[in-house]
């Protein structure tokens, strides 16, 4: 197990390269289940979840090949049972359920794991399968979903925090391949939904309104191989630009989309950041003195709440009073309790935290609860005096690509230590 040490007072400039997006390369792998002939998928990011996909994959009967960013799997002869000594490390691996109901109509998969960030049930994703005419079991921590035929269905998917991401993709990968026409009501909007509508469409689906809050879905009978690119990963690029907030002179985000970025882009703007854009670059450098921030997380187009954490360190350091509400994750303040080791001001009022901004924070020994939150303490502690500890680092290997790297080649100083 390795540990993180992050030496504060460094200041970044130059630019960074942003990895693929891992919450669209996950459904994405998952999907090439969906047809027998093999499929490409570049821009692949190396980190441990997506290691575990293709571990599953494999698991279920995959050729899997792995290159430089490019994955090859070919899905001749699979499987229906995952295992549960991989599914209980990665909570995205339920998306293998969809394509593998949609294919062979039957599918097994062990509850999920991943981060401890509240419940998040997948019952959204269940209701969605029964409306397709599957039937559904949980039993022994086990899910089993089986139907001898599916046949197309208008689903709600809206739950009590908005809409789900993975249950979008999973119904959608079912879906494809129903009798009929499936229409998904209350779908989520994410980019990473319509990065795994144009790869499903690519391999021969037939999908409509991906990115808005209906999609519509013609089933087809087979689909075939295609090869596909992964889209740059927002919430990298929105920490990245956190870090350049936090401790930059100038620093530019390269090979991202800003479109995908506006939620992040806006309220830095508002806080007194110069920000700008130019094709697939942004860049982000100090304008005068930083401003305090009200923020509330939405589904996308809104605030993400997988950026929540990172601009809680950012406001930790931001004089006056701010304030975040957590509407997706009520529970999603576990960082809290490790920034205030740190010296921030922060209280949390129900879902929400009162941030009072404080001249400056100290480096402290540190525990990583979750993939955002120790992506957060590391924010934290590039501009903390002293030295940052951050232990469970393996965390942060669920979602960033060689973050420790990408920071030194800003002008960092960290130190990744074997315990």
């Amino acid at each position: 197990m390795d540990k993180i040490l992050v030496h504060g007072g460094r200041s970044l400039s130059g630019n960074v390269r942003i990895s693929g997006s891992k919450n669209s390369a996950l459904p994405i792998l998952a999907a090439t289940l969906l047809t027998k002939e093999p499929c490409v998928i570049s821009r692949v990011p190396d980190l441990s979840d997506i290691h575990y996909m293709l571990t599953i994959l494999s698991e279920l009967g995959c050729d899997v090949e792995r290159a430089s960013g490019t994955v090859q799997v070919r899905a001749e002869k699979i499987l229906t049972d995952a295992p549960y000594d991989i599914v209980r490390k990665m909570r995205a691996s339920v998306c293998v359920l969809g394509p593998l109901l949609g294919r062979e109509k039957e599918a097994t998969v062990s509850l999920p794991g991943g981060c401890v960030i509240g419940d998040r049930p997948i019952d959204l994703h269940l209701r969605g399968f029964e409306a397709l005419g599957a039937a559904v079991r949980v039993q022994a921590g086990n899910v089993k979903v089986f139907a001898s035929e599916l046949k197309g269905s208008t689903i709600n998917l809206r739950g009590k925090f908005g809409s789900t991401v993975l249950g979008t993709d999973n119904v959608m990968m079912a879906a494809v391949l129903a009798e009929g026409t499936t229409v998904i009501d209350g779908a989520a909007e994410e980019p990473e939904v319509v990065d795994l509508a144009n790869f499903l469409i690519k391999m021969g689906a037939k999908i409509e309104g991906a990115g808005t809050r209906r999609i519509i879905i013609e089933g087809v009978p087979e689909l075939h191989g295609a090869e596909h690119e992964v889209i740059p990963d927002r919430i990298e690029a929105g920490t990245f630009l956190v870090a350049g907030a936090l401790a930059g002179s100038g620093v530019e985000i390269r090979r991202v989309q800003p479109a995908h970025l506006q939620a992040v882009i806006q309220p830095l703007r508002a806080s007194g950041y110069h920000v700008t854009e130019k094709g697939e670059n942004v860049t982000i450098a100090p304008n005068g003195a930083r401003l305090p921030l009200k923020l509330d997380t939405q589904p996308y187009p809104g605030f993400p709440t997988d950026m929540q954490a990172q601009m809680c360190a950012l406001l930790a350091f931001t004089a006056g009073i701010s304030f975040v509400t957590e509407n997706v994750f009520p529970q999603r303040f576990m960082h809290v309790a490790e920034l205030k080791r740190m010296g921030a001001d922060i209280e949390l009022e129900g879902s929400s935290a009162v941030i009072r901004g404080a001249g400056e924070l100290s480096g402290a020994p540190v525990m990583a609860s979750d993939l955002r939150a120790s992506a957060a303490l590391v924010l934290a502690g590039l501009q903390a005096e002293g030295v940052t500890e951050i232990n469970r680092v393996y965390h942060i290997d669920r979602g960033y690509e060689s973050i420790d790297d990408k920071l030194n080649g800003l002008g960092a100083h960290i130190e990744r230590v074997k315990v």
